[in-house]
């Protein structure tokens, strides 16, 4: 199996995420992503890249029954723990493990970045929807991805992209993690979506509602991440 430092990084991402999880999902992108689930007819859902399992707990508590999935034995024993009434398996988003037509709602959050086979694992998300069937997706804006500070943030510097088009893996480190992530072009995602007989209904890329003055004018300064909320076809097959 490819190493992308998941497995080593697991106990750092447990402790760094604890039970409400870091500042882009609390103050960026928890809010997005319940609006676009709230008041509509999920019975069930998929969560793609599950990890300790908070968003599936956000997903039971909307009443929608849940099963997160992910490839990461020690992040699924952490969601177990947390979570005993719910269902966590392991897999690959490449090769979901349920039949076609499966779920009302798949959930990809923060996880397309690292999916080395994004186009298999896209695929896979679609076809276990059913028709009518959502997939929202949380994920780092490309221009974040293909980018950096040039002068670790300060008031002066700028946010300097480059090799935009370059489809490149990245090995990211940050409190005691060390993660392989990809950069790709916005272009890879969109032409793989709409390859899979999905519509597009919903795009936002959120600003941050709350937290540290400081972090938030960096959220603020360039684009870092978006929502979008993909409809599979009620004529797919």
């Amino acid at each position: 199996m490819e190493n992308n430092g998941w497995d080593d990084s697991a106990e750092a991402w447990i402790a760094d995420m604890g039970a409400e999880g870091d500042f882009s999902r609390r103050h960026v992108l928890d809010a997005p992503m319940l609006a676009r689930i709230r008041g509509r007819d999920f019975r069930n859902a998929l969560d793609v890249g599950c990890g300790e399992g908070r968003f599936c707990r956000m997903l039971a508590a909307e009443g929608i029954a849940t099963i997160g999935i992910d490839p990461t034995a020690r992040l699924l024993a952490a969601a177990r723990t947390r979570d005993p009434q719910g269902r966590y398996l392991q897999g690959r988003a490449e090769a979901l493990p349920f039949d076609d037509a499966s779920f009302d709602l798949v959930i990809s959050y923060l996880t397309l970045i690292d999916i080395e086979d994004y186009a298999g694992g896209i695929a896979e998300m679609a076809r276990v929807l059913r028709p009518g069937g959502s997939l929202l997706i949380a994920n780092l804006n490309s221009f974040s991805t293909a980018g950096d500070w040039t002068a670790e943030g300060k008031a002066a510097s700028g946010f300097l992209i480059d090799n935009y088009l370059d489809e490149r893996a990245e090995w990211e480190s940050w409190n005691g993690m060390l993660v392989r992530n990809w950069h790709r072009p916005f272009h890879l995602y969109m032409q793989a979506l709409l390859s899979n007989g999905l519509r597009l209904v919903h795009f936002d890329e959120p600003a941050p509602t709350d937290g540290n003055p400081q972090t938030i004018a960096r959220y603020r300064r360039a684009p870092w991440l978006h929502v979008m909320e993909w409809v599979r076809d009620e004529r797919a097959p």
